[in-house]
Formats: structure tokens, sequence, C-alpha cells
């Protein structure tokens, strides 16, 4: 059985104090996958507790079937209300670690000291790091024990500055992201079409560029950790 840490935010707000939180699709389709399969499955988060959801993700245009019924059952909801704190999973092993995302992890992932522990731990293990959308500014200040940053030199993805334009939400975003991925010297994979799936595997480390890799993301980290 493989055993997988599903890593959320716990911000609720912009600093201007418009809503956000985690983006539930990123969140429900790998969570999905995994209990389809009998896998042990862990949600933490910096704080534990409770986790808001982007409002913006339950929305008729994006919230697909799978997130909507998620979002209905009250014995996922009060798993996701009731997450771990990472210190008290931070000396576990995992056959990976996910980082969801949603806007609201641009502001308690990048400095999370556990969230860097874990993730360098699990990667020089040789084992499954991914991220996903914004939870990928999870990765950026993660060093390896050779002090290089982990993106470095990596092909990966996250969400871009075009499309933080379309999400209308650049005068709110407390960094660029695509900027700090190119930053860190890393080898930032777009989709072809803004705000389509894409999917990047880069040895253990696997990244989705949006919410609309949801589906694709949770299929591939799936598939990698059966091969394995």
């Amino acid at each position: 059985m493989r055993k997988l840490l599903l890593i959320v935010t716990n911000v609720d707000k912009y600093a201007s104090g418009l809503p956000t939180g985690l983006w539930l699709s990123e969140l429900t389709h790998i969570y999905h996958k995994a209990k389809d399969k009998n896998w042990n499955i862990t949600i933490a988060s910096p704080k534990g507790g409770h986790v808001p959801i982007d409002p913006e993700s339950l929305k008729p245009l994006v919230l697909d079937k799978i997130s909507k019924d998620y979002y209905k059952d009250p014995i996922f909801m009060d798993e996701l209300n009731h997450s771990k704190n990472l210190y008290e999973v931070i000396n576990d092993s995992f056959d990976c670690v996910y980082l969801a995302g949603g806007h609201a992890t641009m502001y308690d992932f990048p400095d999370d000291e556990n969230i860097q522990k874990i993730i360098r731990k699990q990667y020089e293990s040789r084992k499954m790091v991914a991220a996903i959308c914004h939870g990928v500014g999870g990765l950026l200040n993660v060093k390896l024990n050779n002090v290089e940053y982990l993106i470095k030199g990596k092909s990966i993805t996250g969400f871009d500055w075009f499309e933080e334009t379309i999400a209308r939400r650049k005068q709110e975003v407390p960094f660029n992201l695509e900027a700090a991925i190119k930053e860190r010297g890393a080898n930032l994979k777009k989709a072809f079409i803004p705000m389509t799936s894409n999917v990047v595997v880069d040895g253990n480390l696997i990244t989705g560029q949006n919410p609309f890799s949801s589906k694709e993301m949770a299929k591939v980290v799936v598939e990698e950790l059966e091969k394995i």
C-alpha cells in the first residue's frame, strides 16, 4: 500500500482581504485516485486544523463532479478541516509528498521550514515529490544538502504570469511565481494554450501547471507510483 502526504494551505485571505484558500480540485482528484487504490492518505497543513477553500474554485464553471461530490461529503470535509500539523508528520515516511495549490499557498508554503525539510528528505531519498499550480511555490526555497536549490536545472511547470492576468490576480499575489521559478534556474515548461492541462515529469519530481491539470496530474502521479 502506497502512502501519500497531501499538503494544503491554512491561509484564507490575500493581503488585501480578498478571500482565497485551497483550490479544491487540486486536492480532490489526487485524493480520489488514491482512495480508489485503497492507499493511505494523510492531509496536513503548516498550522494543522481548518483548511479554507477558495470560493473561486467552487464556481459552477470550474467545479467538476468529483470535486462537487467531495465538497458535499461530510466525512471528507471533516478530514480536511482536521488536517494534521506538518510537525506531526515530519519524521514519517511517504511514497509521495504532494503540494496542492490555490493562491493562498503563496503566503504559507515558500518559507515554511517544515515543508522544506519534508521535501528535501523526500527528494534526496529518491521518492516522489509532486506540486501543482501555486503549490509549486512550496518548492522555490527548498535547498538540497549540496546547498543548490532543488528546482535548479529541473524541468518544471506552475501557474504562469499570463494565467495570473486571465485570473485577474496580478494585483493581489505577493510575488510573480513564473519569475521566481526562472530566478531559481529551473526550466519552466508552459502549456501551449494558457489554462489548459500541462504536467511535467523530471525524474522523481512531478509538477502541474494550473487547476485544469488536476485530473491529468492525479493520473500521472498514480501511474508513476505504480511503476516503483
